[in-house]
């Protein structure tokens, strides 16, 4: 089981290395830890990730009920349903990246293979359909790419799970790093499906 006072302290921690690389903004977005078997961590609602502490954080069991700590984020059901559905997972990054964002906006899916960055971190990326914030309807379109290391949802952010905080927070970095790369390098080529494949096999 994870030390509680380590999960929150980290959680915090990477709330704000988050906000101080510009992948979030203000109260923007939400991450959480797993604790066990049973229990996450979540951020709260309405709290500025640059200024959160790990007292902040909610202490939520699978169900969805709240142990201790205030408001949780209203998208604390796909954080639990992506947990559920994969016991590896030991964290949950969703947050608001411009480039991503700029994306997603646009209606453009992101090319995750211009580099073998892209490939070995994020390999394809899909794109989750729009839904209202909050609802159950987003939850199950989360759902539906539950296995992918990495979502851009329309309209709306991104999504990166890992096996650890740190494995999620740089999937996130290089999420945003490809959409910028993206956006920068125009209708530049992905690598070789050959190259893909090869990288592939080295994760």
């Amino acid at each position: 089981m994870t030390n509680e006072s380590f999960a929150r302290r980290r959680l915090a921690e990477c709330c704000h290395l988050l906000y101080d690389r510009h992948l979030t903004v203000s109260a923007g977005g939400n991450m959480s830890v797993r604790l066990g078997e049973d229990e996450i961590l979540i951020t709260p609602s309405g709290v500025n990730k640059g200024l959160i502490s790990g007292d902040d954080l909610v202490k939520m069991d699978m169900d969805g009920n709240v142990i201790s700590g205030g408001k949780p984020s209203i998208e604390h059901k796909f954080h639990i349903g992506i947990y559920k559905e994969k016991p590896e997972t030991n964290a949950v990054i969703h947050c608001h990246p411009l480039y991503c964002l700029a994306l997603a906006v646009k209606g453009e899916d992101i090319k995750s293979c211009l580099t073998p960055e892209g490939v070995l971190l994020l390999d394809q990326v899909p794109t989750v359909r729009y839904e209202t914030p909050g609802s159950q309807e987003l939850v199950d379109a989360v759902m539906e790419y539950a296995d992918a290391p990495a979502m851009l949802m329309a309209k709306h952010g991104a999504i990166t799970q890992g096996r650890t905080l740190e494995e999620a927070f740089n999937r996130m970095e290089e999420l945003e790093f490809q959409a910028h790369l993206q956006i920068l390098a125009g209708d530049a080529a992905e690598l070789p499906v050959e190259e893909v494949v090869k990288l592939r096999g080295m994760r």
